[in-house]
């Protein structure tokens, strides 16, 4: 899996089909979708029509709440896949732990690593005690968590789980949805590498050894965005984004879901 990817959530299929062409030729390889964004079909399109072969390519979706329960899970895959027109993806992940039926639905997952049809499983939003769940019941440990996390939630408890247990993670929002892109110590570190805040904001996240999914449908940001493996971080300057956490978030609480 790319360590860096471009996050499609509410890019409109109307725009998908520039944005995604931008993306491709800036070099971008993965594409993180979900059937909630409803552009699974569009993704599907700029893969098949790309000169890049398939297998160059890393494509996640995700199970929305709704489709939850192992006989739905199953069936909201067959949409999505259909969306795609795709033989394979390669990550489809749980999108939020729904209160008694995330193991239902995992099992469905794990059933639908056997078909070959999708490469690997995981989740997403799970907080360390869902994750303790799932792992003592689980036949197949999910691969990957994609969580919010930026130097303002910074979840370096749950980081610190995910390793232990052979669990990747994996950032969505890293930039914040621009709410923290103006902070003044951001941007003086910024200016000391001569980068945008975005810039070090993906930065840090990759040093941290977590991927991330980047949003943007500007050609600008994108092009930025992917540009951020000709500097490094500090140590000192790691430790001052860490010290930012507020346990600041931007999106919903995974911790509503007990």
């Amino acid at each position: 899996m790319p360590v860096l990817g471009l996050g499609v959530y509410q890019i409109r299929p109307n725009q998908a089909k520039q944005v995604f062409q931008w993306a491709i030729d800036m070099g971008y390889r993965l594409f993180d979708t979900a059937s909630l964004y409803g552009n699974e079909k569009e993704v599907g399109q700029a893969i098949l029509k790309s000169t890049v072969t398939r297998s160059e390519f890393f494509i996640t979706s995700k199970l929305w709440n709704t489709d939850q329960g192992y006989n739905n899970a199953l069936s909201a895959f067959e949409n999505s896949m259909d969306q795609f027109g795709l033989d394979y993806i390669d990550l489809y992940l749980i999108h939020w732990p729904v209160t008694n039926l995330r193991l239902e639905s995992w099992t469905a997952l794990e059933s639908l690593v056997e078909t070959e049809r999708v490469k690997a499983v995981g989740v997403s939003n799970y907080m360390i005690n869902h994750l303790e769940e799932l792992l003592q019941k689980c036949s197949v440990i999910p691969v990957i968590n994609q969580v919010e996390f930026h130097p303002w939630l910074y979840k370096k408890a749950l980081l610190k789980y995910c390793e232990e247990n052979r669990i990747q993670l994996q950032a969505y929002s890293p930039l914040t949805k621009g709410q923290k892109l103006g902070d003044k110590k951001l941007k003086k570190i910024g200016d000391k590498y001569g980068k945008s805040p975005s810039q070090i904001l993906i930065r840090w996240c990759l040093q941290h050894n977590v991927p991330t999914i980047p949003k943007s449908a500007n050609k600008q940001h994108l092009e930025q965005n992917i540009n951020v493996f000709d500097f490094h971080l500090t140590q000192k300057d790691m430790m001052k984004l860490d010290l930012m956490n507020q346990d600041y978030s931007v999106t919903w609480d995974p911790r509503d879901y007990p």
